[in-house]
């Protein structure tokens, strides 16, 4: 099993962006994806095994979100004993996208290669993605 985490406020995949270039169209993630994408990557190679796993995967992601300086002081408790669970933006689905492609190729050959996943969503003074990356030793079909 590969466990890590990856600290900072978690950034979901923004929508892809258009430009012309010499009469062609180009799609490219926005600046704030592109480098939360870079990031991932960058703490994921300290883990990284000698090859990309292949064969079918499951993962597990929590992921923590700073504690909104608004919230009143009984629902920050609350927030930390984990009985108060983000309901607002980023929506989970989106940073699990950004972090699976992030991951392509550094811990898996292919985010197709997931059959299995857990996805939580909670608040902390520390915000982070924490990762459990197991490979079920299935073949790659």
């Amino acid at each position: 099993m590969i466990e890590f985490t990856i600290y900072g406020e978690p950034v979901a995949q923004g929508r892809p962006r258009f430009t012309t270039i010499g009469g062609y169209v180009k799609a490219y993630d926005p600046k704030k994806s592109r480098e939360f994408k870079n990031y991932i990557r960058l703490v994921a190679t300290q883990y990284k095994p000698e090859k990309p796993l292949e064969g079918e995967i499951e993962v597990e992601m929590d992921v923590y979100r700073s504690i909104p300086k608004s919230l009143p002081k009984y629902k920050k408790e609350k927030a930390l004993n984990g009985e108060l669970r983000p309901i607002t933006k980023p929506d989970l689905d989106n940073v699990v996208k950004s972090v699976w492609d992030s991951l392509t190729g550094v811990i898996w050959r292919d985010d197709k290669q997931i059959v299995g996943m857990a996805v939580r969503k909670w608040y902390s003074e520390q915000p982070r993605i924490e990762l459990k990356v197991k490979p079920l030793g299935g073949e790659s079909r």
